[in-house]
C-alpha cells in the first residue's frame, strides 16, 4: 500500500523565490504527493503572493493543489472573491481555516462584522458556491484559545456538518495526541479521514519557539536527541 502525503508550502514573496517554488515543487512532484497547499498570511494579506505561488507550483506540472482561505479579517465579499479567484486558476481543493489574528496566536480573536461568522460557515459558502472538496484543521492537542478538548471536537463536528471532507491536523510529536484525538472523534462520530500533520525538524531551536506558538509540546526524550 502506497504511503498518501501532502506538502503545504508558504509563497515566496520575491520573484527569485517563485522561480525557486518552482523548482522546489518538481522535487517534491517525484513523491507523487495527493496535493500541495498553499497558505497566506492572516486577513488575507499574502493572497497576491498566494495566486502568484500557485501559478509557481502549476508551472512544475503539479495540478492538483490545496489553496487556504481564512475567515479571519476579510468580508464575505472578499472570501467569495477569492473562491471564484481560486475556481478560475484551477483550484479544486480549499483548505478553510478560521485563522489567526495578524497580531499573533496569543492576540484575541474577532469576527469581521460582514465575514462568516466561524469555520463551519466558510466551509458551507464553499461548498455551495463551488462544490470544492474541503479540508479542515483539527487538533491532537487543545487549540490555544479553545477552553477544552471537548470544545475542539465541537467545532470539528460543525465543520464535518457543514460538508468538509477531510482534517488535517496541526503538527504534533506526540503519536499518543494524535492517536487519542482519532478516537475521540470516531466516538462522536466524526469518519472523515483524520490526516496527521507532521512538521519536519530542520531547526530544532526554530521548531520549538513554533510549536510553544501553536501550543504543541515536545517530548523530552525528542528535545533530548538533539542537544
Amino acid at each position: 500500500m502506497r504511503l498518501s502525503i501532502s506538502f503545504e508550502v508558504f509563497p515566496p514573496k520575491t520573484p527569485a523565490g517563485m522561480t525557486t517554488l518552482t523548482g522546489s515543487a518538481r522535487q517534491l512532484a517525484t513523491m507523487h504527493p495527493e496535493f500541495i497547499s498553499v497558505t497566506y498570511g492572516a486577513g488575507g494579506t499574502d493572497s497576491d503572493h498566494s495566486m502568484a505561488a500557485i501559478d509557481a507550483v502549476q508551472r512544475s506540472g503539479i495540478t492538483d493543489i490545496a489553496a487556504h482561505l481564512t475567515c479571519v479579517g476579510q468580508s464575505r465579499a472578499e472570501l467569495d472573491c477569492m473562491i471564484d479567484d481560486y475556481a478560475a486558476a484551477g483550484v479544486r481543493h480549499v483548505v478553510a481555516l478560521r485563522g489567526d489574528p495578524p497580531e499573533g496566536v496569543d492576540a484575541p480573536y474577532e469576527t469581521h462584522p460582514d465575514g462568516y461568522q466561524s469555520t463551519a460557515e466558510l466551509v458551507a459558502a464553499v461548498k455551495q458556491r463551488s462544490g470544492f472538496e474541503v479540508s479542515v484543521s483539527a487538533y491532537p492537542e487543545r487549540h490555544p484559545q479553545s477552553p477544552s478538548n471537548a470544545h475542539d471536537l465541537d467545532v470539528l463536528a460543525a465543520k464535518v456538518d457543514a460538508g468538509a471532507d477531510r482534517a488535517i491536523t496541526q503538527m504534533f510529536f506526540d503519536n499518543d495526541h494524535f492517536l487519542h484525538l482519532r478516537e475521540s472523534a470516531r466516538r462522536r462520530g466524526i469518519e472523515i479521514p483524520i490526516v496527521p500533520g507532521i512538521f519536519p525538524i530542520h531547526s530544532f531551536p526554530e521548531t520549538a519557539v513554533f510549536a510553544a506558538r501553536c501550543g504543541t509540546t515536545i517530548p523530552p526524550e525528542v528535545a533530548e536527541r538533539f542537544d
